[in-house]
Formats: C-alpha cells, sequence, structure tokens
C-alpha cells in the first residue's frame, strides 16, 4: 500500500462502493442510507484504538487491516501488536488475550499511545486483561455473546461486568458480534462456529464506519488471501460490509469520527505503512544492490526474527539467498563461509541465538570478514519472553565474546528507520572489513508506521574493490599477495575471493601474523593485532550526535537508544509543552560512540538515561566518560508509556 502525501485524499466511500461519510467545514455533515436519518460526525485530532481477543479471534489480521486502511487515507500513526508466545493458547484465557493497538492522528505522532480511546473486547479475558489500561470516559466495544458464565468465570468474574455496574464510568457498547454475524451468513451455508470465525471482519466494518477508514483495500485484501476459497472471501466481505452497515443503521452509535489526514506532518513523497522487520529486510536488500554484491541470509527461525527470513525468501529475483539452517550455529556458519565467498552476508537472531553465534562471531572479528548480525532483541534470559520487546542485548553485544573482540553496534530507533539503520550497518561492515551488530527490537519488529520511500538515487554508494593481485614485495623482489596488509586509512584488510589466481591464504580462528596472515603464537604480534582490531572499530566514521535543547538553556539532557526514541521524544515534547526546558539526544552508533558525546553528556548538570533494561547504556556512558549518568529502566516486556516518562523527567527537573 501506498500513497501519495502531494495530493489530495479522495473521498471514501461505503463497502460496496456505496456512498461513504461526507465532511464539510462545519464537521458534522454526515451521510444516509436506506432512509436512515444523516448522523454527527465529529472531528477529532487523533485515536488509539486497542482491539483484544482470543489468540484465535484474528486480533492481529484486524489490526493489520485497520492500519492499511488508514495508512492509505494518510494519516500518522504507531502500532503495538501484543500476542502470546503459544502457537495457540488456552482458549478464553488471561495469558490467550492477544491485543492490536493503534495510535493515528492528523498530526505527527511517535508512539503507539499511552491509553486506549476506543477498546474492542471480543471475550471477559480480552476485558478484563486490558480494562486497567482504559481511561474513564472511553468508549468499550463487548461482544456480549462470549459473556458467559462459563467464561466469565474462568477469568475470575463472579458477577457478569456488563451488569454489576463497574463499567459505569466508560460509554459501553453491547453488541451480540457472533450472533450478527451469523445471520448476516446465513445465506452461506456455513455452520455457526465457522461463520462465527468472521465476527473480527464484523468488528473491523464497525469500526471502520465509525472512523471513516477506506474499505476498498480491506475487500482487495480478503479476495486476495482466500482466492482458492471463494465462498470464504465472499462470507468475509459480508461480514466486513455487516458490520459497516450496521455501525450505520444502529441508533447505538450516534456519533462517527473523522482524523483529517496528517498531510503537514510528511514532507511530499510516496509513503507506505511498513513494519520494523520489512523495513530492515528492504534495508538488506537495498544494501545488496547498492554494493552490488549477492545477499546471502544463514539464519534459524526465532521470535521475533524470523519475518526476515520469511521476507529475504521471496526476493530471488533480486540474487537473495536464503539459507535455514538446522541451528543458530549453522545459520552463522554459512552466513561466514558466504561471507569468505564474496557475499553481503547476513545472520538474522535474538538474544538466546546471539549467545550461541558468539564463538562464530568471534571468528569473524578474527577473520576480518563483513558479516551483518542482525539480533531482534528479546524479553530474557534464556527463552525468556519471546513476544516480549526488550533492550537487554545491549552489553553482549559489546563483550559476549572471549578474548577482545570488538563489534560495532548500529541500532535503529523507530520501524521505518530500520531500512536506514541496515544500509549504515553495511557500509560499516563493508567498508571496515568487521562483523557489526544491529540491533532492533521486538517493538519495532512488530510495530509499523509510515515510511517514505526513498530515490534509489539518494541510496549510498556501497560498492567495494576485492583483491585482483599481490599487494606485497618482499625483501628479494618477489610480488606476493598478503592478507592482512591493511588499508591506512580504514584498517581494513583485503578481501580476496576464493579461487582468485595467486591470491591463496591461510584462514582460520587461530592468531594470525600481521601481513601474511600466517598462524603466529608470538606475544608482541597478538598484542599488536589485538589493538590493531580495536583501533578499526574505534576508527569507524560515524556522524555526531545531534542534540535537540530549543531554548538553549536547559540543565537536564535525556539520552536514549533504539527503540525508545518515540516515548522520549513525545515525553520530551510534553515537558516543554510544560514549560520546562529539557535537552534530548538519542544513538544509533552505540561502538564506537560518537565522537562528540563525551563533551555534550559534559554540558549538563544531569543525564537520565531511560533504557528497557537495568541501565546497560547508563553503565557504559559511566564508565567511559566518568559522568553520573542516571538510569530510568523498565524491563516489563512493553514499550514505556509517554506520560510514565514526562513525569520522571519533570521530577529530575524539579531536583536538578
Amino acid at each position: 500500500m501506498t500513497s501519495q502525501v502531494s495530493s489530495p485524499v479522495g473521498q471514501q466511500s461505503g463497502p460496496g462502493g456505496g456512498p461513504g461519510s461526507g465532511q464539510d467545514e462545519g464537521g458534522v455533515e454526515g451521510s444516509a442510507q436506506d432512509g436512515v436519518q444523516d448522523k454527527e460526525v465529529r472531528r477529532l485530532d487523533r485515536v488509539i484504538i486497542r482491539f483484544a481477543g482470543d489468540s484465535g479471534d484474528g486480533m492481529q489480521l484486524t489490526g493489520d487491516r485497520f492500519t492499511s486502511e488508514t495508512a492509505s487515507f494518510g494519516n500518522d500513526l504507531s502500532t503495538l501488536p501484543n500476542f502470546p508466545a503459544e502457537i495457540r493458547a488456552p482458549a478464553g484465557t488471561l495469558p490467550g488475550v492477544s491485543s492490536f493497538q493503534l495510535h493515528f492522528a492528523d498530526h505527527d505522532i511517535l508512539t503507539p499511545g499511552d491509553a486506549p480511546d476506543v477498546l474492542v473486547a471480543m471475550n471477559p479475558a480480552a476485558l478484563k486483561a486490558n480494562i486497567a489500561d482504559v481511561p474513564r470516559g472511553a468508549e468499550i466495544i463487548v461482544n456480549t455473546d462470549e459473556f458467559t458464565k462459563r467464561a466469565m468465570a474462568k477469568v475470575g468474574y463472579e458477577a457478569s461486568p456488563l451488569e454489576d455496574g463497574s463499567l459505569d464510568g466508560y460509554s459501553v457498547h453491547q453488541v451480540p458480534l457472533t450472533t450478527l454475524t451469523v445471520e448476516a451468513l446465513k445465506e452461506y451455508e456455513l455452520g455457526r462456529k465457522e461463520a462465527g470465525r468472521s465476527k473480527n471482519m464484523f468488528a473491523l466494518g464497525l469500526l471502520s464506519w465509525m472512523y471513516h477508514r477506506p474499505t476498498e483495500q480491506t475487500e482487495a485484501f480478503l479476495r486476495a488471501k482466500f482466492a482458492k476459497k471463494p465462498t470464504i472471501a465472499d462470507a468475509n466481505i459480508a461480514a466486513f460490509r455487516a458490520g459497516w452497515n450496521f455501525g450505520e443503521t444502529t441508533e447505538d452509535f450516534a456519533v462517527s469520527y473523522e482524523v483529517a489526514p496528517a498531510s503537514a506532518a510528511f514532507p511530499p513523497g510516496t509513503y507506505r505503512n511498513i513494519s520494523g522487520n520489512l523495513a530492515l529486510s528492504y534495508g538488506l536488500i537495498a544494501a545488496s544492490q547498492q554494493s552490488d554484491l549477492p545477499l546471502f541470509l544463514g539464519s534459524y527461525p526465532i521470535t521475533p526474527a524470523s519475518d526476515v527470513l520469511h521476507e529475504l525468501s521471496k526476493h530471488k529475483n533480486f540474487g537473495v539467498r536464503t539459507f535455514q539452517a538446522e541451528d543458530e550455529i549453522a545459520g552463522i556458519g554459512a552466513a561466514l563461509g558466504a561471507a569468505f565467498g564474496g557475499s553481503l552476508a547476513v545472520t538474522t537472531t535474538s538474544g538466546p541465538g546471539v549467545a550461541l553465534k558468539s564463538e562464530t562471531i568471534g571468528l569473524a572479528v578474527s577473520l576480518e570478514l563483513p558479516l551483518l548480525i542482525v539480533d531482534i532483541q528479546r524479553g530474557g534470559p534464556s527463552t525468556g519472553l519471546p513476544t516480549k520487546t526488550e533492550q537487554a542485548d545491549l552489553l553482549q553485544a559489546m563483550y559476549g565474546r572471549n578474548g577482545e573482540a570488538p563489534v560495532p553496534i548500529v541500532a535503529p530507533a523507530t520501524p521505518a528507520d530500520c531500512f536506514t539503520a541496515a544500509l549504515d550497518a553495511a557500509r560499516i561492515a563493508l567498508t571496515y572489513r568487521t562483523p557489526v551488530f544491529l540491533l532492533s527490537d521486538g517493538y519495532l519488529a512488530n510495530g509499523s508506521e509510515p515510511w517514505r520511500i526513498p530515490e534509489v538515487d539518494s541510496l549510498p554508494d556501497l560498492r567495494v574493490r576485492f583483491a585482483s593481485a599481490a599487494n606485497h614485495e618482499l625483501d628479494d623482489g618477489t610480488e606476493v599477495f598478503w592478507p592482512y596488509k591493511r588499508d591506512a586509512q580504514t584498517l581494513a584488510r583485503p578481501w580476496a575471493v576464493p579461487g582468485t589466481p595467486g591470491l591463496e591464504h591461510r584462514i582460520g580462528g587461530i592468531e594470525k601474523q600481521d601481513g601474511t596472515g600466517n598462524i603466529s603464537y608470538d606475544p608482541a604480534n597478538h598484542d599488536f593485532m589485538v589493538r590493531t582490531r580495536q583501533a578499526k572499530v574505534d576508527g569507524v566514521e560515524v556522524p555526531d550526535v545531534e542534540v535537540s535543547d530549543p531554548t538553549g538553556n536547559a540543565r537536564v539532557l535525556v539520552l536514549g537508544w533504539g527503540s525508545t526514541f518515540g516515548p522520549i521524544t513525545a515525553a520530551v515534547r510534553r515537558v516543554r509543552r510544560g514549560g520546562d526546558a529539557i535537552a534530548q539526544a538519542h544513538l544509533r552508533h552505540l561502538n564506537p560512540f560518537p565522537g562528540n558525546l563525551g563533551e555534550v553528556l559534559r554540558r549538563y548538570d544531569k543525564v537520565i538515561v531511560p533504557e528497557m533494561n537495568l541501565g546497560q547504556l547508563a553503565t557504559l556512558v559511566r564508565a567511559r566518560y566518568l559522568v553520573d549518568a542516571q538510569s530510568y529502566t523498565q524491563v516489563r516486556g512493553l514499550p514505556f508509556k509517554a506520560e510514565q516518562l514526562a513525569t520522571a523527567l519533570k521530577e529530575a527537573i524539579a531536583h536538578g
């Protein structure tokens, strides 16, 4: 899905080509179908919706489709999928609840939102698991068909929350979603259970009507998804249309809402909605094209990194080769072999896989070959929380190998930024002949936002020159190839493709002699090689960190990295709107740090470092720059809430 921000947004129509809701300058014009009186239309600047239900209720699909509709309409958006690690968690239980939160607006936004304005609860478990996040006055749409005594008792409801007054502070819409869906599909000769599976499409249609979302793409998606089962496709489309029409005709929904496109928030261009893992995959393909090197992925499936393997396997037309190995060690071993053979080599994993790959990463450091290690971080330790997010692999990426084995580290800030970060990581790996860590996380991987599709001419030139001839003259005048004779500026060694005549050289994990690459146990040589490899990483060219300090008189700096960018920036905006001065800096490069970071840190009286770990970046900053960086941490498997961070920052300013 793409949209042109520079073009005016067309007026959408209802399902099946019927008239949709218009909007005049007064903001209250509606539409009428079948003689129904016009309904009020209210303008909003932003909305946060959370779909929640059982793992089998299709909440991720529902949220994804609503997101696609919203992106095509031109709103800015941010999403937060949240689902169990089990393929099919126990039905109707709290651990089995799956949810999808979407924040969309007519202006620039940065997070999926702190609290939903609308909660769609498909069963009692979904209501109970999410009600604590819903502010008073918010709208709750509940599927009353699922609120049976047995279902409520399963999650600890002694009395129905729909009848005991516990929801009196909310605007509750009691809708028999299953019954209405089954009734709408009775002509399709489906059983009640089979027909009831389309209730998520009924809910999607209802919400699409409430917020004036385009519908054509959802119907096209359903026809494509169920192309081999046309009856199922027709049934889902019928349920979707029935949900739209229910909103249009029922008296329970007297108001619909309009959130205008966020045209002013984006530079003109072609945009599409993109998740972090998809952006990262496209970034790797772009890096392959820009370097004129075949892309090789050696990987073992692991949540939440598997989507990269799935996506890259679709692009053989770009010369991409994907290898699903039998384990993590084989995956990186194959990737390192591909790097030796002249490919742009990548291995993808999450934290537990990084632990298994550590010896081969050390081998890549010793061999000095370009290799991208993509770590989509998740909650740990061990298997931990496979579907939840965390930032706790930073120290593992920095130090998690035997010996002195330095590796550059790059971290994207947003889902769309994963594209640029992948290109940057490839630049470093190819230029400096080194493995590079790319640290994303589950929040970025599964979340999505609008991405401006770049012009190909704007992408960096990553082409490299392979060694093709002898590069050293011996004392007797003989010309030979030295595999560890370095570039004076980058300290990178030559990259010789196996089979190139006259460039035969040794390879392996034992220490190399400087220049020749022969095995060496000489103490002085080992000291020199260790220091040279460290100097190469220290010398990686990275841009200075930029500081946002509009007033120039802030005394507190908030420093972040990775996916905390959105929550931190949203919190900083709130603090500034409240009249307080605060500075913000965000790190893309974590090894080496930007050259001006020390000077930036010493400019402020207090440095606050929010992280989804127990203070790993703060530890590195304190050790490197002797600055009293103060941690603000959480390890809940969820991103920070902007208001939570804003409160902490205000306290830091007040006590500064």
